[in-house]
């Protein structure tokens, strides 16, 4: 090899040994067999074309049987190659060798040989080919066994992905079956558990149906005791009336007779007193109370200011979306209405209730006391103060002339689902998970009294207008009435088939409205404890019913992202409201009858007008 000549051999690495980040492809068994035999067959195919091609020609590029591969006219055009001179032959192998040194020497030696005539170069002459060849084919043998090593690396490297691949194929197919076996093992339980609840299906329905018979004749019997009771006490006291005129008639002329009405009146004197005395001693009773600082629920029955006045009906069938407001970071699961202004106040996931000024959208006040997720809301009736409940089981009281939260009522043991103001401003009712429904006293600040008797959730609780009266709704499929002054159930209604979500009453108080998970609305008359009508406005679930202000229109919040209205009297569909992006959670209107406001969880609430 001459000075100029160089050769550098750069190694690539056709594999990347970083195999941890490969992002595997699921592929389908049957394919990757045929990929496996497809290359196969390539691999054939190459290492026959290889066998061929070293038959057909030797490593020097000749033919075989020693005809040369270049035709006469290339032969021709070659140039002649001349012989190395033996000064070239030695410079080269020393620096083949590394031999700096004795190059040096060599040079100076043989220049000042050249210089002085000594040198006879005739008598060196040149280098035989002998040398030449053999220095070529070392440095061709030296360069295939470097490329050997290297096809030879990249070859191991490929059958260790190769078979790493293999086995993931084989992990992926033995997952895959074992997959399949499970899928058809609960596919059959499935079947199997299915038609047992089928068999069984008939029997609960007819228990139901026996249970809502017993416990309509049992409201029935308890009603015509009540009235056999009253008549008993007629006939009493028409009695008691006749003897003591027959006593009297009978004093002028017996004596004995006189002295027994006698002791009849002393009995029935001394009978008064004691019962003045317990009068008097519940009356003290009454004044320790109000001394305490409890508040004082009037006894005496409120006319309601609306029994009387006749609202226009509002028109829903030509209300559209006039803004979308996204003022929380989660779903937006209640609000309500001031009762005097045009805000609303919005309770949300993220732990948090806003106030907002309508139709504008400004944000007016906020409030994050709460510890885990805001399920209601609600004004009191002078707009002074407002009632939030979360998902960590409290009762908060927040006064906007404060600006901060007065006082929290704890004493529910799973999280509280809404709460509302009494007429009154004095006391406020809730609803919890705990089964139970609780009423608090604002004046002096604790639990008056809890209302016990749903076996499930108790899902909302609202106050009948002007009286004493609240209704329940819960997950046990049933709505009741209860006494806020003994804590009593006055009227249980029986007809939902799943959880009652919702309830309201309207405005004249006379007819109560309930909504279930199956997205059925009923509508109840409250004196006479009937169902009046059914709408369907499933399948989804039905969050939320109201009565607009004239008490002819219900509009329910759908878990299909609309709100549904329809008439009252006739229950037929006039309006659907559409353009939430998720489910509707509440919807409210206008105590002035001008809109529409409607809460969901896409994280905003949307003003329809």
């Amino acid at each position: 090899m001459s000075d100029g000549e160089s050769s550098e051999y750069e190694e690539v690495d056709a594999l990347d040994d970083s195999d941890d980040d490969f992002a595997y492809e699921n592929l389908n068994v049957e394919e990757f067999d045929e990929l496996d035999d497809e290359l196969l067959a390539d691999d054939d195919d190459l290492e026959s074309a290889m066998r061929s091609l070293r038959g057909l020609t030797g490593l020097d590029g000749t033919m075989v049987g020693g005809r040369d591969t270049a035709s006469p006219e290339m032969a021709a055009s070659e140039v002649t190659k001349r012989p190395e001179v033996m000064d070239d032959f030695v410079r080269n192998f020393l620096v083949r060798a590394g031999m700096t040194s004795t190059l040096e020497k060599f040079e100076t030696e043989w220049y000042e040989l050249e210089a002085t005539g000594k040198l006879n170069k005739d008598a060196l002459g040149p280098v035989p080919d002998l040398y030449n060849s053999n220095q070529d084919l070392n440095d061709r043998l030296a360069r295939m066994r470097h490329d050997l090593e290297q096809a030879r690396d990249v070859a191991e490297r490929a059958s260790g992905t190769w078979d790493k691949f293999r086995k993931e194929r084989d992990f992926h197919r033995l997952h895959h079956k074992r997959i399949v076996q499970e899928k058809n093992k609960l596919l059959a339980d499935i079947k199997r558990l299915r038609k047992h609840y089928a068999q069984y299906e008939p029997t609960i329905v007819e228990l139901k149906r026996k249970y809502e018979l017993a416990m309509k004749s049992k409201m029935l019997t308890q009603l015509e005791s009540d009235k056999m009771s009253a008549k008993v006490r007629e006939f009493q006291s028409a009695e008691q009336k006749k003897e003591s005129a027959a006593a009297s008639k009978e004093k002028k002329r017996l004596a004995e007779e006189a002295r027994a009405e006698k002791a009849k009146k002393d009995a029935m004197r001394s009978a008064t007193a004691v019962a003045e005395e317990k009068a008097a001693r519940a009356s003290m009773s009454m004044t320790m109370t109000a001394k305490n600082g409890d508040a004082v629920m009037k006894t005496t029955l409120r006319e309601n200011p609306f029994a009387n006045v006749e609202f226009d009906p509002v028109s829903v069938e030509h209300f559209a979306l006039e803004k979308t407001f996204k003022g929380h970071m989660m779903s937006v699961s209640n609000l309500a209405l001031h009762p005097k202004k045009s805000i609303v106040a919005t309770a949300s996931d993220d732990a948090t209730w806003k106030m907002w000024d309508l139709p504008s959208g400004d944000l007016i006040m906020s409030g994050d006391g709460h510890k885990d997720w805001v399920s209601g809301v609600g004004f009191n009736p002078a707009g002074t103060h407002l009632v939030s409940t979360s998902g960590d089981c409290t009762v908060k009281i927040w006064d906007f002339k404060q600006k901060r939260c007065t006082v929290t009522f704890a004493e529910h043991g799973q999280a509280v689902w809404n709460a509302c103001f009494h007429d009154s401003g004095d006391f406020v009712a809730s609803c919890s998970l705990d089964h139970s429904a609780r009423l608090w006293d604002l004046q002096s600040n604790r639990c008056r009294m809890a209302f016990r008797g749903h076996v499930d959730s108790v899902n909302e609780v609202c106050w009948q207008p002007f009286t004493n009266c609240l209704a329940t709704g819960s997950s046990d499929k049933t709505v009741s009435t209860w006494d806020a002054r003994n804590g009593r159930c006055a009227q249980t209604f029986y007809g939902h088939l799943n959880s009652c979500n919702h309830l309201s009453f309207n405005t004249k108080g006379d007819k109560l409205a309930s909504c279930d998970a199956d997205g059925v609305v009923k509508l109840w008359d409250v004196r006479m404890v009937a169902e009046l009508l059914t709408v369907d406005c499933g399948p989804h679930p039905a969050n939320k019913v109201v009565f607009d202000r004239a008490g002819e229109t219900v509009a329910v919040a759908s878990d299909d992202g609309t709100v549904k209205c329809f008439g009252a009297d006739h229950g037929e569909m006039v309006a659907e409201l559409a353009g939430h992006d998720d489910a509707v959670q509440a919807v409210a209107f206008d105590p002035h009858g001008k809109f529409v406001v409607s809460c969901g969880s896409d994280a905003t609430f949307r003003l329809w007008n």
